[in-house]
């Protein structure tokens, strides 16, 4: 009888001694989904700058965090979205507005950081910066904001100024508006002339430098984004030599891909700063009190310094 009970007993304190472990082991790991419209391959910088946030706040991936990578073209977004929502994620981060327009349209429950976005509020995401309500939060970069900057810089560049060529695409939706109101009224305090040239293909730019040339233009801006832009950075910048036409860019590395100057948002440091959002909504801050964030809350995501082949 005093054995069995002895036998009891070790059983029952490696039952105590193992709980713990096993707890541990059957914990939940966050899941967190990282959505994109360019290649991963393309913007290496964006996928580090998150990944150098998680570090710095003490997420491992496949450790103590997972990271769903998603990526594909617009048309491919809705039905990532979908899958995402199947796998249980916690947490959305969307790359770009309009991956965060097709979040937020099939889901009003799960959490959406918004990597970055040129006016969430007037995007119709949230109510409004300081308190954004709903299931989205994140940062802004109010890159549109900036274009009165840019042509301000392309005539110190190039004094006599006067026509500018802006490439933009007709399919950049929320941004590609917000940018053309933005210019104009720029251009206007300016006295410089405005041509909208379409940019959709890599057979568009080639034809958008040659009408810059045949409408005078004496500089340009690069307000093409996303996956139109990020794969012919290289070709672009080529264009714009052989074109001899000073071209403003929207990213450090359309200069570092041999572009002239740029001056924006450092976008791989707003990719770091959405990991602070994950990290706050996995410890149960709720993202509706989570205010929203842009450039000018950080020395380090605004583009500054020398402009000419200058890096932010």
């Amino acid at each position: 009888m005093k054995k069995t009970i002895t036998v009891l007993s070790l059983c029952a304190m490696l039952f105590a001694l193992g709980s713990p472990a096993e707890a541990q082991q059957s914990a939940k790991i966050p899941r967190v989904a990282y959505l994109s419209n360019a290649r991963f391959s393309e913007i290496p910088y964006r996928v580090e700058g998150f990944r150098q946030g998680l570090r710095e706040l003490g997420y491992i991936e496949g450790k103590n965090i997972v990271v769903e990578w998603r990526e594909g073209t617009n048309d491919q977004i809705p039905a990532l979205v979908a899958e995402l929502i199947g796998l249980k994620v916690n947490i959305i981060v969307a790359a770009a507005g309009s991956l965060t327009r097709a979040a937020k349209a099939a889901t009003s429950t799960i959490p959406i950081v918004m990597a970055q976005d040129p006016d969430p509020v007037g995007n119709g995401f949230v109510a409004s910066l300081s308190h954004p309500g709903g299931n989205i939060t994140g940062l802004s970069t109010l890159a549109p904001e900036l274009n009165g900057k840019k042509l301000e810089i392309l005539k110190e560049v190039k004094p006599r100024i006067s026509h500018v060529a802006v490439f933009i695409s007709s399919n950049g939706g929320d941004f590609s508006q917000i940018s053309k109101k933005e210019v104009d009224l720029a251009a206007g305090a300016l006295k410089l002339k405005i041509h909208y040239l379409d940019v959709l293909t890599l057979a568009d730019f080639e034809n958008a430098f040659k009408e810059a040339i045949k409408r005078r233009a004496d500089g340009a801006l690069m307000e093409v984004g996303g996956p139109v832009a990020i794969p012919n950075r290289k070709k672009t910048a080529e264009l714009a030599v052989k074109s001899r036409l000073p071209v403003m860019y929207r990213r450090t590395q359309d200069v570092e891909a041999g572009g002239l100057m740029t001056y924006g948002v450092n976008i791989s440091d707003l990719d770091r700063r959405a990991a602070t959002y994950v990290d706050k909504i996995l410890k149960h801050i709720r993202q509706n009190r989570l205010p929203i964030l842009d450039y000018r809350s950080s020395d380090n995501s605004i583009c500054s310094g020398q402009y000419v082949r200058g890096y932010c």
